[in-house]
């Protein structure tokens, strides 16, 4: 679905995005990083508003740059905002239908169908000058979708909703997704993408962190350095157990002494000698959490390891 081969994206001289090898099969992903990380530059790269500098793009196997017919089974949400004051929702989306090939007639039903997708039907008609944020955002993810695209791409598009628009949205996306459309979403809030795909992208300082499911991050981080965090009455009684062992860092008791939170250098050790502790000893634990259960927790993990630090 998408391919780039050793791209780089240069303003001046300042670096956008630095040598990002990606082939992505057609699914759903969340693209994450910071603001400034090169979320948008790589966006603007697979839809043919940018030429790279360095390397080459493929999106459906043709280059954006180059095809512009590709185009039509692209849509695009961007993050800015777009506002034609005079202009109503309806008009806007049709138009922009139309820009794709598609008859005045079924432009129209194309973008009634999508703005109710949205909930903008009992709004459609006004003009968008006296729209809400969530509203204008809504209207743009409406006009990413009425030509019906094969890739779908939205920059934050939780941009401005509440949180009954959020959970729409995200019933949405996972809708969209179920009837076997490719979404390509980006995010700085993580637990938006993983309401909606285990499948993500970490750009941080325009380089390729990180690529694949959680499951499969947490396995690569299973000997390094990370924090897991125990649950229990009993955690007290786990201290003796891990006090003199090597690859602990660190142990820190809650006040209330049924948090444990223990930084290891390698977790692997700690998985295979939990378990049987808890049966030898009799102890109740509740919860067990690691990095691999929080994504937040896993690109934290991922930046220290990126930086070299312990």
């Amino acid at each position: 679905m998408i391919s780039l081969s050793h791209v780089s994206k240069l303003y001046d001289k300042v670096i956008g995005v630095n040598d990002l090898t990606i082939d992505l099969p057609p699914g759903a992903y969340g693209l994450v990083g910071p603001n400034g990380s090169g979320k948008t530059t790589f966006i603007n790269l697979i839809t043919g508003q940018l030429r790279p500098t360095l390397g080459s793009v493929q999106v459906l196997g043709f280059n954006p740059w180059k095809h512009r017919r590709v185009l039509r089974r692209i849509g695009l949400c961007p993050a800015t905002d777009v506002l034609y004051p005079n202009v109503s929702a309806l008009e806007w989306v049709t138009y922009q239908v139309r820009l794709h090939g598609f008859s005045r007639p079924e432009s129209r039903e194309r973008a009634v169908e999508s703005l109710g997708m949205v909930s903008m039907t009992n709004d459609m008609q006004r003009p968008m000058g006296s729209y809400s944020l969530g509203m204008r955002q809504r209207t743009k993810i409406a006009q990413a979708m009425a030509h019906q695209p094969d890739l779908l791409i939205l920059d934050e598009p939780y941009n401005g909703l509440d949180p009954v628009g959020r959970y729409q949205m995200t019933e949405l996306l996972k809708s969209l997704v179920a009837s076997g459309k490719s979404v390509l979403f980006a995010s700085h809030v993580l637990h938006e993408i993983e309401a909606v795909t285990s499948a993500f992208l970490l750009i941080y300082g325009g380089r390729l962190l990180a690529s694949g499911t959680t499951a499969e991050i947490e396995r690569i981080l299973a000997g390094t350095p990370q924090e897991v965090v125990l649950h229990g009455d009993d955690v007290p009684r786990l201290i003796h157990r891990l006090a003199d062992q090597p690859w602990v860092e660190s142990l820190q008791l809650s006040d209330e002494r049924r948090v444990l939170r223990v930084a290891l250098r390698d977790a692997t050790e700690l998985y295979r000698s939990l378990a049987h502790w808890i049966a030898e000893d009799g102890l109740q634990i509740d919860r067990f959490e690691s990095a691999g259960s929080n994504l937040t927790a896993v690109f934290e993990c991922l930046l220290r390891h990126h930086r070299g630090e312990s």
